[in-house]
């Protein structure tokens, strides 16, 4: 049977949901965000229904998606709504921007309950349908790389699923480095096409001399040194899949050639007349912006409306973090199929960095960074010493607040202030291993103040002690030096 928790302090809230919803789930309640968390971490619950000030405690407004984030630690697919009173609706709304379900307002009304009742049962067999129908489509092997907690990412995968068993034409866009290449055999492994070749050309990386040849061979007497007759990787590709990476960089001959397959599935090869007839599909990615190529000459305009028959924008790893720790669990566990070390977790300031860090080389670059770090590590997690310096030295400056037209001087001035008013509470309670009376000395404010900057700022005494440092070591058998 499906559960349910409810949080807060009313017997009656709690009444009218376990009224609304039995006999179809269990309904169980619990006092405090704490006494919350303690349940989910017993038992797997659908919905939780939750208090607004029980949401956050003693947090502050700022801090909603980091409470609400807690349970989704726990449990991903947990949907949370919120309750509130009516004079506190702003702060309901707030919560769901913020990624809650729904909020409901006090007193509750059953009826009201009862719709939303409705509507999450509804939601449920829809997601379980969806969630079939999508386990079916993806093979096996394209699972740990189809994981994403992302929005962006979950919007690039339905585009994936939808244009797989098509015959269309596919351009993939965003920075190096983001896996257009991945992306690019998912779609030839669930496609129709799958049994036959998946060829992958470089453009950028082939001479401008050689790359019409690559692609469409050459007649023996072609120029000089053409000894042979040589197939293109069209002709290899046939009745497959080519995908050509970085298309931004084709010479202006092969754009005309490249036009010509588009349009009729025909070319001939250099220095030959013979037409040669071809069915392949063609993929191809850019991280160059090819409207403005197009603008500038570089590019012809009817080869690119051609190739963006079904355009995909891959977002960047900085767009994409809360996928952090599911790729980095991706890449230890194929790490740890091909070596004899057994490391499985990384260190909290690692992971702190990671997080901060601006990433421009995207996932190519985390992936090589966690490689050098799992070759140099000794430990059972991997540690701060095994990662680069400059990694860690992003933390030595504040995020400065993101700038809007509507944002004038002071707004911005006072946004900047709290940011580095909280770095400075953070190293200081750091540095005193979370001992307050020594941090606030140190402040030169009194140990209430802090506790209230503390309370106002979101931070936790327990966040900085030396035992909680230790606890979260331990657990990795880590030896923690003094």
């Amino acid at each position: 049977m499906k559960s349910i928790l409810v949080a807060g302090q009313s017997p009656t809230t709690f009444r009218v949901i376990q009224k609304s919803f039995q006999p179809s789930f269990q309904v169980e309640e619990a006092a405090t965000k704490e006494d919350c968390l303690s349940k989910f971490g017993k038992k797997r619950y659908e919905f939780l229904f939750i208090d607004f000030d029980t949401l956050l405690e003693d947090e502050a407004i700022e801090n909603i998606k980091a409470a609400l984030q807690s349970f989704w630690h726990i449990y991903p697919t947990v949907s949370i709504i919120v309750m509130t009173p009516p004079e506190m609706i702003r702060q309901a709304v707030m919560a769901v921007k913020a990624g809650a379900s729904d909020y409901l307002t006090y007193p509750l009304d059953p009826s009201e309950v009862r719709y939303i009742t409705e509507a999450i049962n509804e939601s449920l067999m829809v997601q379980s349908e969806l969630d079939y129908f999508r386990d079916q489509f993806w093979q096996a092997e394209a699972f740990d790389l189809i994981q994403t907690r992302s929005p962006l990412m979950l919007s690039v995968f339905e585009k994936v699923r939808s244009v797989s068993p098509t015959r269309s034409t596919v351009l993939l866009t965003g920075e190096t480095g983001t896996g257009k290449g991945v992306l690019a055999k998912i779609i030839h492994q669930h496609s129709n096409r799958k049994a036959n070749q998946f060829i992958s050309v470089h453009c950028g990386a082939i001479p401008d001399t050689l790359l019409e040849s690559e692609l469409f061979g050459h007649e023996k007497g072609a120029f000089t040194g053409a000894v042979r007759r040589k197939l293109g990787k069209f002709e290899i590709a046939s009745w497959g899949t080519i995908f050509l990476d970085e298309i931004g960089t084709l010479t202006p001959a092969a754009q005309i050639k490249l036009l010509q397959v588009l349009q009729d599935g025909t070319y001939q090869r250099v220095g030959g007349d013979t037409t040669i007839e071809t069915d392949v599909r063609v993929i191809s990615a850019t991280n160059s912006d090819l409207k403005v190529l197009c603008s500038e000459g570089q590019f012809r305009k009817d080869l690119y409306y051609r190739l963006n028959v079904f355009p995909i924008e891959v977002p960047s790893l900085h767009q994409r973090k809360e996928d952090m720790p599911l790729l980095v669990d991706t890449f230890l566990r194929r790490l740890n199929q091909f070596n004899l070390k057994d490391i499985h977790d990384i260190h909290p300031q690692v992971t702190d960095a990671l997080m901060q860090y601006s990433w421009p080389g995207n996932i190519r670059e985390l992936e090589n960074l966690i490689e050098r770090a799992y070759i140099l590590e000794t430990s059972r997690i991997l540690t701060p010493e095994s990662f680069p310096n400059e990694m860690f030295e992003s933390e030595a400056s504040f995020p400065a607040p993101p700038l809007n037209d509507s944002m004038t001087l002071e707004t911005y001035r006072n946004e900047a202030t709290e940011n580095a008013v909280r770095y400075y509470l953070k190293q200081v309670l750091a540095q005193k291993k979370g001992k307050i009376k020594e941090a606030a000395d140190v402040a030169g404010i009194s140990a209430r103040q802090l506790h209230k900057l503390m309370k106002k700022y979101g931070l936790r005494k327990e966040e900085f002690t030396k035992q909680h440092f230790e606890g979260l070591l331990s657990e990795h058998k880590v030896p923690v030096s003094t």
